[in-house]
């Protein structure tokens, strides 16, 4: 009798491998990504001579107090302020708030007055001081 012995190979591939280094990948990338911070920086300087509109000034001092059009407010302030500001507009789409910061502040205390902006949809730039 005589037994006949296959020696056929598989054409399929199999994913399970494939899938579970994808996994890990991205268990790692997702637990490295938590740990990097962003440290605040000086803010920049400027060799532009661009002259930006300035419907609306907010002043960020050493101290990190903010004023809008030289009016001294709170955070909180500043929020229902820029609110009344824009409500008060005629041309609300085209409404520009320039930040001025001293340059000693922690970036996050301009972030924080960027974000305000983005959150009532207002534009928001920011002045430099220029290059000496």
């Amino acid at each position: 009798m005589g037994l006949k012995k296959t020696n056929k190979v598989s054409a399929e591939f199999s994913m399970s491998s494939l899938t579970d280094i994808i996994f890990l990948l991205l268990i790692f990338f997702m637990l490295t990504s938590t740990l990097v911070q962003i440290h605040p920086f000086d803010l920049p300087e400027s060799d532009s001579k661009a002259i930006a509109p300035t419907d609306l000034v907010v002043s960020i001092d050493e101290d990190g107090k903010y004023s809008l059009n030289n009016t001294e407010l709170s955070k909180r302030g500043l929020e229902q302020a820029l609110r009344q500001k824009k409500a008060e507009a005629e041309n609300k789409e085209n409404l520009t708030v320039t930040i001025v910061s001293h340059v000693d502040n922690k970036f996050n205390e301009t972030l924080y007055v960027m974000k305000l902006a983005n959150k009532l949809r207002l534009k928001a730039i920011m002045a430099t001081q220029p290059k000496s």
